[in-house]
């Protein structure tokens, strides 16, 4: 089973990976490559065509059309043909693993599937795919650390294109209603506000913008209050109720309770187990 663009992001934000090659790939025109037939893929990848087309069959049965804008992720473990078209096939290929030793809910743990993913491929696709290959020639620490970090900007930027095009007929709402909410967050904002400033009904809104971002608006604001209140705590500087009126809320008590929910910890203990640490 395919993972959603949101359930990806999640994956890999709670599972460590480990990378292994990145490559650039030209297949012959009209051929057939069945080398992970009898040897099936060790790894995950993530596979961007760039030119041309070829069709990827996993285990016989599953079957992809990559051309370019077409992305697949995952696959480890699978048998894989590839039966290339009439003007050949280009390819960029990154091969991770994702970490399961010690999985949380949300981690990658499905290795095997196949997510199909239709992107943008823009200058900063491009960009970061060079920058890619160039850091996975790298040898010492700071050129893995390079790869690592540019590996999770080119997924950023996959899972980011796909769930534009997913909703591309409320992205620009629903992107300009997180601004608002980034800028406005300590104001008194309910969801009955922010869908009459787009026009919306109430459900339909919180619809648009669960679809977009795997969470409801009023969630997601009090995740972002709540972000940015023990920010303020590690500070050491302000007190819990201070805090409260600065993340828009005028009963520290509620806050409170919110922050606990939220954390799983009270505020007033941030910013001594920072001390201790």
């Amino acid at each position: 089973m395919a993972y959603s663009y949101e359930e990806l992001a999640r994956g890999f934000v709670h599972t460590p990976v480990d990378l292994f090659g990145v490559y650039r790939t030209q297949l012959e025109a009209n051929q057939v490559y069945s080398g992970h037939v009898d040897k099936p893929t060790s790894k995950c990848a993530i596979i961007c065509a760039l030119s041309g087309a070829a069709e990827f069959i996993f285990d016989g049965e599953e079957r992809y059309r990559l051309e370019p804008g077409k992305i697949l992720i995952g696959g480890a473990g699978r048998r894989l043909e590839i039966i290339v078209g009439d003007s050949g096939f280009q390819y960029n290929i990154v091969h991770y693993m994702p970490n399961t030793a010690e999985a949380v809910p949300g981690s990658l743990e499905r290795n095997h599937d196949i997510t199909l993913l239709e992107v943008t491929v823009d200058p900063e696709l491009l960009r970061l795919q060079e920058q890619l290959l160039q850091a996975a020639s790298v040898p010492d620490n700071m050129g893995m650390l390079a790869k690592k970090s540019l590996f999770y900007q080119y997924v950023a930027k996959l899972l980011q294109s796909e769930r534009n095009r997913q909703n591309k007929d409320s992205y620009s709402v629903i992107d300009d209603a997180l601004g608002h909410i980034h800028d406005r967050f300590m104001d008194s904002l309910t969801l009955a506000g922010l869908a009459e400033r787009y026009q919306l009904k109430p459900k339909y809104f919180s619809y648009l913008f669960h679809k977009y971002t795997g969470t409801g608006p009023i969630d997601y604001l009090i995740h972002y209050r709540m972000n940015k209140a023990h920010e303020w705590l590690l500070t050491e500087q302000v007190s819990v109720s201070a805090v409260a009126k600065s993340v828009g809320y005028a009963d520290s008590y509620y806050f409170s309770r919110l922050f606990k929910k939220y954390k799983g910890i009270a505020p007033s203990r941030v910013g001594h187990l920072h001390q201790k640490k």
